[in-house]
């Protein structure tokens, strides 16, 4: 968790275990993708406890700060919406679902551009982490992000992965409300926490 490197550790633990299982319910189908978003969602969690106790040796804190980006910035406007568009059984749902990932990408690379430039940070403040990214544009980036890895929930036909969706904006609110400071940090914790819905929609029988 974002607060502290014990509830970080812990988290992803249990996330990952949690996406383990998930990926054997899911077998050798198309599901796999969508089974696998707990699981580097626990992956993350863990990486952010590397950040924690990691203050005293530079490099270390720096790798691990890099990593955690490179998933929270790079990883998930793409796989998100490809994992959705891999689950999705409607054709005229998946056809939509095909640009969101086209377009997650192209938010994926521009962050990326601008991590690999950096300077890139992670701070400790009070009850949380502070990442840094020199981004431009600020303003039109974080809505584009927010549509590819939110809004492509929103086309499935399923119903817990539009209850997901609709627990990433609601997460993302309290996020920006209460923890701004540490906003990139508190939203990927919640986000990890809610991604235990797919869990319960790989439980389900799909449904439109």
């Amino acid at each position: 968790m974002c607060f502290s490197a014990p509830a970080s550790l812990i988290a992803g633990g249990a996330l990952s275990s949690a996406g383990a299982l998930s990926l054997k319910m899911a077998g050798k189908t198309p599901r796999r993708a969508i089974a696998a978003v707990p699981l580097v969602f626990g992956i993350h969690q863990l990486m952010e406890g590397v950040v924690w106790i990691s203050l005293g040796e530079p490099r270390v804190h720096a790798a691990a700060t890099v990593g955690y980006l490179l998933i929270a910035y790079v990883l998930w406007p793409t796989y998100l919406p490809y994992a959705v568009w891999r689950d999705e059984t409607g054709p005229r749902r998946k056809k939509a679902l095909a640009w969101f990932v086209w377009f997650g990408t192209a938010v994926s690379l521009y962050l990326l551009f601008f991590i690999l430039r950096g300077p890139v940070s992670a701070t400790l403040l009070g009850g949380g982490i502070a990442y840094d990214v020199p981004l431009p544009n600020y303003a039109v980036i974080p809505g584009a992000y927010v549509l590819a890895t939110c809004g492509s929930c929103f086309v499935s036909s399923h119903k817990y992965i539009r209850v997901f969706g609709m627990a990433l904006i609601a997460s993302l609110g309290i996020a920006y409300g209460y923890y701004l400071h540490a906003f990139a940090s508190v939203w990927c914790f919640f986000a990890a926490i809610l991604s235990l819905i797919i869990f319960v929609h790989l439980r389900q029988k799909p449904l439109a």
